[in-house]
């Protein structure tokens, strides 16, 4: 990894290349906003106080029940599917819809997904430590078949669990891949295993009942287990108790730091202790920090988060709720943002006694998504490809538009990068220019990188007044109809077998 210094001619037309580009943005954008909220406004006549509130829906509501027929699972089914979810809480949720997904489509029994804690989170919790079981099952019997292990089998008289084919699927698998190779395979052993399962399902999808299939999964089904619940809602509570707060997950941690290649502004052993994690842990390749940097790839450091702030005109007395693992470089980097808003807090300083004990490992990552779940607003410093903060945008979407608030860090970049060169004329109006073009977590067009899980608008969601009317809105309960379904078919079952029960006495009469 290259670390600065002189750059060759080509790089430095790249760079050249980025800034020209980001500054005619920046000129475009300061035209009017086109799109955004705010349209028609200037920066500075922005009353921030809205920001408190949710986004505008513009007359839409979440809604992940089947909009045409979804009948239930067959009783027989093809198999059994075991999945193993790698990475972060993020990928673990995303991966469990996909399980879903794939089980639906095999018509397969879903063996109740393992969670890959060892690797990342060093602890031995697994699925039922962290997640709601009986709930998940209950949520999820309209959709497909699901056990909580692989069944035993007897063979020569011996009693043994049923062996699963281990099987390494392809990233980003289509639909076909699974009811073709996958299901032939599961036909032929009984059950498959899937491993890893992290991005193994295409996320473009053309059927948008699976798609809402993916929502239920992850608005409705993973429910978070009693005890982690309970002590989320004594932070938020606390936290709400003295008006509204914001939380951020900052991302200024080791891991991501070595992935982005964003190392020069650490002391040199700092820089070592970077360019060897990222040796041990990913790709090798060359990464320039300021050409990097330009396109966005570097996380914000706290301090420019405290900026940004200050620029979009939050008071020094807002209170903040910091998600984040260990802040890489300590609070070398912590003073700058903590002088500017002295108010922050973790699970460790607003949470219950004994909160240390019941909070590490996955169950920490747990409680700090639902209190910025449930925080008023909320911003992601790195909204990478694997993030936490990804799946939880989506959700804040789907929980009602709440606030979100995404710098756009390529376009902060030369504004940061200026003012680091001393240019600070302007600074606050440059910045509010750029986090004032955005869509605070309203609903919006998803273009590409933009990921299904950070936006499911508008496949589940549904308006109130429609001009489509596929776009209406069905029950208010996404589970009652297809309770309705599933009873409408145990009736014509009786009725069938009764039917059929009626011929066979005729016929020996």
């Amino acid at each position: 990894m290259r670390r600065g210094g002189a750059k060759s001619p080509p790089r430095m037309c790249v760079a050249v290349a980025v800034l020209v580009a980001g500054t005619v943005w920046l000129c475009a954008s300061s035209a009017g906003f086109l799109g955004a909220p705010y349209g028609g406004y200037r920066v500075k006549d922005v009353d921030v106080n809205k920001l408190w509130t949710t986004a505008g829906s513009n007359g839409w509501r979440a809604s992940s029940a089947p909009r045409s027929y979804w009948p239930p699972p067959p009783y027989e089914t093809n198999g059994y599917l075991r999945v193993r979810c790698n990475g972060g809480l993020n990928q673990q949720r995303s991966a469990i819809c996909n399980a879903v997904v794939a089980a639906r489509i095999m018509n397969a029994t879903l063996v109740l997904p393992e969670l890959d804690t060892n690797s990342f989170w060093r602890d031995e919790s697994g699925f039922p430590g962290i997640y709601d079981v009986p709930h998940f099952l209950k949520t999820l019997k309209h959709d497909i078949h699901i056990v909580t292990s692989l069944p035993e089998i007897t063979s020569r008289r011996k009693t043994k669990k049923l062996k699963a084919l281990k099987i390494r699927p392809p990233r980003d698998a289509p639909l076909s891949w699974y009811t073709t190779f996958a299901l032939e395979e599961m036909k032929k052993y009984g059950a498959i295993y899937l491993t890893p399962f992290s991005h193994r399902l295409a996320e473009d999808i053309d059927d948008p009942e699976l798609q809402r299939l993916r929502c239920r999964v992850n608005y409705h089904a993973l429910r978070f287990k009693p005890h982690i619940m309970k002590i989320s809602n004594e932070i938020v509570n606390k936290l709400q108790s003295e008006g509204h707060f914001m939380s951020i997950h900052l991302r200024f941690e080791m891991d991501m730091l070595a992935f982005a290649g964003c190392i020069d502004i650490f002391t040199p052993e700092e820089q070592k202790i970077l360019i060897k994690y990222r040796e041990e842990n990913f790709a090798n390749k060359t990464l320039v920090y300021r050409e990097r940097r330009l396109i966005g790839k570097c996380p914000l450091t706290p301090e420019e988060v405290g900026l940004i702030l200050g620029a979009i005109g939050f008071a020094n007395s807002t209170r903040i709720y910091l998600a984040s693992g260990e802040i890489f470089g300590g609070d070398r980097f912590m003073s700058p943002f903590r002088a500017m808003f002295p108010r922050l807090d973790n699970h460790s300083s607003v949470g219950p006694e004994k909160l240390e004990e019941n909070t590490r490992g996955l169950a920490g990552s747990a409680v700090d998504y639902m209190v910025c779940l449930l925080s008023d607003i909320f911003m992601p410093t790195y909204d990478g490809p694997s993030n936490f903060a990804n799946n939880l945008m989506g959700h804040r979407l789907y929980n009602g538009f709440r606030t979100t608030i995404t710098p756009n860090r390529k376009a902060l970049a030369p504004i940061f990068m200026d003012r680091e060169e001393g240019h600070i004329t302007g600074f606050e109006d440059r910045v509010r220019q750029v986090m004032f073009n955005t869509h605070f977590g309203g609903p919006h067009k998803r273009i590409h990188p933009e990921s299904f899980y950070t936006n499911s608008w508008p496949e589940c969601f549904c308006h109130m007044n429609p001009k489509n009317p596929s776009d209406k809105c069905p029950s208010d309960d996404p589970h009652e109809g297809l309770e309705g379904q599933l009873q409408n078919e145990k009736t014509e079952d009786a009725t069938l077998t009764t039917i059929e029960s009626t011929q066979t006495e005729e016929t020996m009469i």
